[in-house]
């Protein structure tokens, strides 16, 4: 399995970069928002036949029935935790949107772990580095396989290996929190659902120009197409450091927009504007099988109603470069954990926790 490079750890303050041998397409669909954006829109606008075509789009995998009992203590405040991937499937539209050979493999090359706090009215997103290196767990997948632990392995190779289900147990052994629940995206899902929200609005403070994720974009404000978003969330190369970090932080940063756009779409009045998106929006995901129906999408998505960009809190796993391979990063572990006990027990991550890691550079390239 190939990966893309970090960037050389330069001086402090400085932009060191490293050669990256190939480039492969990613994606930020990294928050439920937009998900919801589709669905919660839609939830009066017909039954009968509009609602039994969304519920056939949507796809869901039994993830507790594969995990079983052995996992953390669900909280008990209402407060919940939702891991995100970003799914890259390398076949088909994805392929051509993504980059990449068409081997038929699928990859996770974005997650991040969102902890809606007591009351639904804040969220904490927690970005996790695909390259970031782990002790992955034994697991099973929802195909009844099991797969041996592995240590010191990319935290990506867990979807990789075992889908959803392991992907689910590895953040669980990770972080010690349970997943209440699970919702991936796909690439060519993602440029269409921007694209029928009507784009979504960013200012970039610096010119961004990447040739591998065909971007070009002046410094200014821009209404972003689909195509234009899908360049942006990819982009690494000439923003920041050049590593995934700085793309996270460019990701971090579109979400913001996007959870902006999303709050706008209630002024819609089009019945068919609000059914195509919320058809696409359908399509584009998988979830677990509590949220495996157009009545659970909508009251999952009515309960984040009150969650806005301002309440949102974007955060990067603490990691710093690894030493032996600088295509990879270490868990900062007394920092993690510090972020992992303050969402286990609902409370807002301290400062220290993010202070003196590394980061990307990219902060406030890209603003809402």
């Amino acid at each position: 399995m190939s990966a893309e490079s970090a960037p050389i750890p330069g001086e402090p303050g400085g932009k060191g970069r490293r050669r990256t041998p190939r480039s492969r397409g990613r994606k930020g669909l990294l928050t439920m928002a937009w998900v919801a954006a589709g669905i919660v829109v839609v939830g009066g606008t017909g039954a009968g036949y509009v609602y039994f075509k969304l519920n056939g789009n949507i796809k869901s995998v039994d993830i507790d029935q594969v995990l079983g009992s052995a996992r953390p203590t669900k909280a008990d405040n209402g407060s919940e935790n939702i891991l995100v991937l970003g799914s890259d499937t390398r076949s088909g539209s994805n392929r051509k949107l993504g980059g990449g050979t068409d081997d038929g493999s699928a990859r996770s090359d974005t997650a991040m772990v969102i902890h809606v706090y007591e009351g639904h009215r804040k969220a904490t997103v927690v970005s996790i580095p695909r390259d970031t290196l782990i002790d992955r767990p034994e697991c099973t997948d929802t195909d009844g396989k099991a797969h041996d632990a592995a240590s010191d392995v990319m935290f990506n190779s867990a979807y990789t290996t075992g889908g959803a289900a392991c992907a689910v147990k590895t953040v669980e052994s990770m972080t010690d929190i349970r997943m209440d629940h699970y919702l991936e995206v796909d690439f060519s899902g993602f440029e269409k659902l921007v694209d029928e929200l009507g784009g979504v609005t960013v200012t970039t403070t610096k010119d961004i120009k990447d040739t591998d994720s065909h971007l070009d974009l002046k410094a200014g404000p821009h209404e972003l197409t689909g195509a234009q978003a899908l360049g942006l969330v990819r982009t690494r190369h000439g923003v920041g450091d050049g590593s995934d970090l700085g793309r996270i932080q460019l990701q971090q940063a579109f979400i913001k927009a996007l959870v902006k756009k999303v709050k706008s779409v209630g002024v819609l009045t089009s019945p068919k504007k609000l059914y195509d998106l919320a058809d696409t929006a359908t399509k584009a995901v998988t979830t677990d099988s509590d949220l495996g129906s157009v009545n659970s999408l909508v009251s999952f998505a009515s309960g984040l109603k009150h969650i806005s960009d301002s309440n949102m809190t974007m955060v990067t796993l603490p990691v710093r470069y690894d030493p032996a391979n600088p295509n990879r990063v270490l868990v900062q572990k007394t920092k993690a954990k510090q972020i992992w006990t303050a969402l286990e027990n609902d409370r807002p991550i301290p400062k220290s926790a993010t202070e003196g890691t590394a980061t990307g550079q990219a902060k406030g390239v890209v603003t809402s």
